[in-house]
């Protein structure tokens, strides 16, 4: 008994694929020849033919897959064909389909943009050449997309961490005002009515008491200052220079080292929006950061305005910084101080080792508007961290 298999069926042919061909050729039969090599490879092919560099410039306005050009035609070339197309900065393939080139021409072509080449006696090469090139410039576009899309989304981002910037500014000018009129008023008031009782009091123990709780309220009032003041730096309405200054004289008598504060501008031109916000909040972050983690004896802030840029240089002799400091997942210090720099269109950059870190912000002075950035500081027009009257 004999086994009988039935025979395979045949192979099914690819799927054909519609492309849109510009033919830059001046022979008709060599066209037709091309075309002909197209359609054999599953190509079903919509094409126009042109001959000359006008007709060729006119129907580049159309929308075409793929560029098939001659090398040699009369008065005009595939190179100055090709470089009319990557003129315009079309993502189009460019292939070169000649009957004679030299490898020096096909070298300079493949430089200049072209796709690949392709001689006329070797048309079979053609639809591989062509597939290889589509998939190519669909693997590119697909790039470029990408880019495009992340290049937007990192906008849209961008655009959302300043809005939360202005939000959390905003919320904190109004907390700071909360706290001026109704924290400040009523331990003011509680101030009074303490000294009263000290004045009026008779029995020593009630002065004494008296007295520890104005001492009490006194340090309340302090504190409610000091919260005050980091959430809203009115100081800034006096200017950079001297808001920088203040903040280092106090940063020296609360952390018990030495910190000095230079510039050289006694006064600054007049800065773009938010650039002085974003100032005082990047040295501000950096001296927090310093009294927390650094372990330093001394520090610098130092503020330069030179060449239309403004830097704040913030330098400590603590233990530094190392990379696992850096690259801590949650460690979004850094990150934040970037990012409020981009808002302002300048940049913050680190360098930290063993004799201890420097963190410079510069911001780029052009187009400044004379604003300070305090259009959300200078809806109220009273400081809130002052109490003249205690």
């Amino acid at each position: 008994m004999t086994a009988s298999t039935s025979p395979l069926p045949p192979p099914r042919p690819p799927p054909a694929q519609a492309l849109r061909v510009l033919c830059l050729e001046d022979e008709e039969a060599d066209h037709l020849i091309t075309l002909a090599h197209l359609q054999q490879g599953g190509i079903e092919v919509e094409a126009l033919r042109v001959d000359n560099e006008e007709d060729f410039r006119t129907a580049l306005s159309e929308r075409w897959d793929v560029v098939l050009s001659d090398y040699h035609l009369p008065g005009f070339s595939g190179l100055k064909a090709l470089e009319m197309l990557r003129h315009g900065d079309r993502l189009l393939p460019f292939i070169l389909v000649s009957g004679e080139i030299s490898e020096q021409v096909a070298v300079q072509a493949m430089l200049n943009g072209a796709s690949d080449y392709v001689l006329k006696n070797n048309l079979p090469r053609l639809v591989p050449a062509l597939l290889h090139v589509m998939e190519s410039v669909k693997a590119h576009r697909a790039k470029i997309e990408a880019d495009l899309a992340l290049g937007q989304s990192e906008q849209r981002l961008r655009e959302l961490a300043q809005h939360l910037q202005a939000s959390v500014e905003a919320e904190r000018a109004a907390i700071s005002r909360e706290i001026h009129d109704d924290v400040g008023g009523s331990l003011t008031a509680l101030k009074f009515d303490l000294e009263w009782i000290e004045r009026h009091a008779a029995d020593a123990r009630v002065v004494q008491r008296a007295q520890v709780a104005i001492e009490t309220v006194t340090s309340a009032i302090e504190t409610s200052k000091r919260i005050m003041h980091n959430l809203r730096p009115a100081i800034l309405e006096q200017g950079l220079v001297a808001a920088l200054q203040w903040m280092t004289s106090r940063f020296e008598k609360r952390n018990g080292l030495v910190a000095t504060f230079s510039s050289n501008r006694e006064e600054l031109p007049p800065l773009p929006d938010g650039v002085a916000l974003a100032a005082y909040r990047t040295a501000q972050e950096a001296l927090t950061n310093i009294s927390k983690h650094a372990h330093a004896t001394r520090v610098n802030v130092d503020l330069t305005v030179a060449g239309r840029v403004l830097s704040i240089e913030v330098t400590d002799n603590g233990r530094g910084l190392n990379q696992d400091d850096l690259a801590k997942a949650r460690s979004f210090g850094i990150r934040g101080l970037r990012e409020r720099a981009a808002q302002v269109g300048g940049w913050v950059e680190l360098a930290s080792g063993p004799g201890g870190t420097t963190l410079i912000l510069s911001v780029p002075l052009e187009g400044g508007d004379g604003d300070e950035g305090l259009s959300d500081l200078e809806e109220d027009p009273d400081d809130p961290t002052s109490w003249n009257d205690l």
